[in-house]
């Protein structure tokens, strides 16, 4: 089948879902405007402070707009987060002390919180080394939460379980809310006091609620991905109770300073602007996640999540089973990219990656994965997580051109 006619195939069948995921933005998009009108949201607002940043009223009202979008009773959104693991590991130190225990329900966490937590490296400053306990409860053979074990696997010490919406650089679904809630109330049933966060990155706006709003007591993630919009530049959040995130800020400044304090070197129109656009580039880039999965499944590559399955959060994924096709096709994404299109991507080692990775990532911000994107690690079975998209119809063009690299 040549690949232009499979494409218009994919975009007759999906425009159902297309008619749906807009649905989906348009309500997404009404609880933003509620609470840029409730917060009465102007120019005034993106101004900054220099220095310490004390008694800047861009940044104190962004924290309350996302906190009312998020359903939660406080939030810090800040430029000095350098990513969501930097935000993740924020609200972990915020939270955990020695002697007390971290449970991940949902199997291994993703690949840049191993030295976080202290299961590789050198430990240095892990949690580990603070004598934090870890523990986790594997998949199901299906790849599915043991609902069984986590029924009973909480104890007076776990002090906080772990949540992992997305799959990460895993062959599983990612959560949906409802499992999220449901992790929730078995763990609130057993132990109180446990604290539940959710690593929320991959996974804003893509439904109708987020994780706060179903019982999550913490949640953190990136600004250059969903809730960016795909034009702040840097940064990250933590959103949940009060005197949670409190503490988690704690971490990223220090006691005693905590939220009140950090210049936001005039990026809180960019913040604000971005949050305004996400619901929307979520679902430019939902789109192009169900494109992705039609066409490769037509082709005969296993992929996950399914051509027509409700999607969980940004991330598709396609089995390539080759090194040679993992590359070819992160080069055909790189080279339908807006920036540094001329560049072949490499696999080469990065930061708090232990694989190494292929990545395509021709963005105007540099790591954004709101933005088209594609990487994968190096092992077997070889697979591509494509990530974002600003439109689904760049996604659409760049797609022509790795189904060709990929099947010849």
């Amino acid at each position: 089948m040549k690949t232009n006619h499979l494409l218009l195939e994919a975009e007759k069948a999906l425009i159902p879902i297309f008619s749906g995921i807009d649905t989906q933005v348009k309500q997404n998009l009404k609880k933003v405007l509620a609470a840029f009108y409730d917060h009465r949201v102007g120019v005034r607002h993106f101004k900054s402070v220099s220095g310490y940043g004390h008694n800047d009223l861009g940044r104190e009202t962004l924290d309350q707009v996302f906190a009312q979008i998020m359903q939660c009773e406080a939030a810090a959104v800040r430029v000095q987060l350098v990513s969501g693991t930097h935000a993740i590991a924020c609200a972990l130190y915020g939270v955990l002390r020695p002697g007390d225990e971290m449970l991940a329900v949902a199997g291994a966490p993703y690949d840049t919180l191993e030295e976080v937590i202290g299961l590789r490296g050198s430990n240095q400053g892990s949690l580990k080394d603070f004598q934090i306990d870890y523990r986790q409860l594997d998949l199901t053979e299906k790849g599915t939460i043991d609902w069984q074990a986590l029924a009973s696997s909480v104890t007076n010490k776990t002090r906080l379980v772990l949540i992992q919406r997305s799959c990460g650089y895993s062959w599983r679904q990612s959560l949906s809310i409802e499992d999220i809630q449901k992790i929730v109330e078995l763990v609130k049933r057993q132990n109180p006091n446990t604290v539940c966060f959710v690593d929320n990155c991959y996974g804003e706006f893509v439904s109708a609620l987020e994780p706060t709003a179903v019982g999550v007591d913490l949640m953190a993630g990136s600004l250059i991905k969903n809730p960016g919009g795909t034009i702040v530049t840097a940064g990250g959040y933590i959103a949940g109770k009060a005197e949670l995130v409190e503490a988690a800020v704690c971490r990223l400044t220090a006691p005693g300073i905590g939220s009140s304090s950090g210049a936001t070197f005039d990026q809180n129109r960019l913040m604000f602007q971005g949050l305004f656009l996400a619901p929307q580039m979520v679902g430019e880039a939902i789109k192009g996640s169900h494109l992705i999965a039609y066409v490769f499944e037509q082709l005969g590559y296993p992929v996950n999540p399914l051509p027509l399955e409700t999607r969980r959060d940004i991330i598709q994924a396609v089995q390539l089973g080759s090194p040679e096709k993992l590359i070819a096709f992160c080069r055909a994404i790189q080279r339908h990219s807006p920036v540094d299109s001329y560049v072949e991507p490499v696999p080469g080692s990065m930061p708090g990656y232990e694989s190494q990775l292929v990545m395509a990532g021709g963005t105007f911000i540099d790591g954004s994965t709101s933005e088209f994107s594609a990487d994968g690690p190096l092992r077997k079975p070889y697979i591509a997580f494509c990530q974002g998209g600003t439109h689904w119809t760049h996604i659409a063009i760049a797609l022509e051109a790795a189904i060709d690299a990929v099947v010849g």
